[in-house]
């Protein structure tokens, strides 16, 4: 348990950093509550559906060295981005939602995954579990 709360003030510190260094990237509207709740739902995401679609996916990762591993980052922080604003948070990774996928909002996708397990990676050096 204290592992989960430890693993979701990183993550909205992540976020924090994210969205206030980056906001043509990833942007969020709301309060520090909000964006500790859009941790909660990554952490749930990043925890349930993210091994599964790691396993599925071994292939491709084996073939492009593990460089899939930042598109299916993306592609978690997109549904994070999807849950958090069904729930009605506002999360914004690119241009979605309200735009479905383009090109710009891969990117953005991709980019966010990245500097989030940078900045994740860098205050759990700071924060041990």
């Amino acid at each position: 348990m204290r592992g989960f709360v430890v693993g979701t003030v990183v993550t909205a510190i992540a976020f924090i950093i994210l969205t206030k260094f980056l906001p043509q990237f990833v942007s969020f509207e709301g309060d520090l509550v909000g964006l500790v709740i859009v941790s909660v739902i990554f952490g749930i995401v990043n925890g349930l559906i993210g091994p599964i679609v790691r396993l599925l996916a071994l292939p491709l990762r084996m073939m492009t060295l593990g460089l899939i591993g930042f598109v299916i980052n993306a592609g978690l922080l997109l549904l994070t981005a999807w849950i958090a604003g069904v729930m009605h948070f506002d999360l914004t990774v690119g241009d979605f939602p309200p735009t479905l996928l383009s090109i710009d909002t891969l990117v953005a996708a991709i980019v966010g995954a990245v500097v989030l397990s940078l900045v994740s990676t860098a205050v759990r050096l700071v924060i041990p579990d």
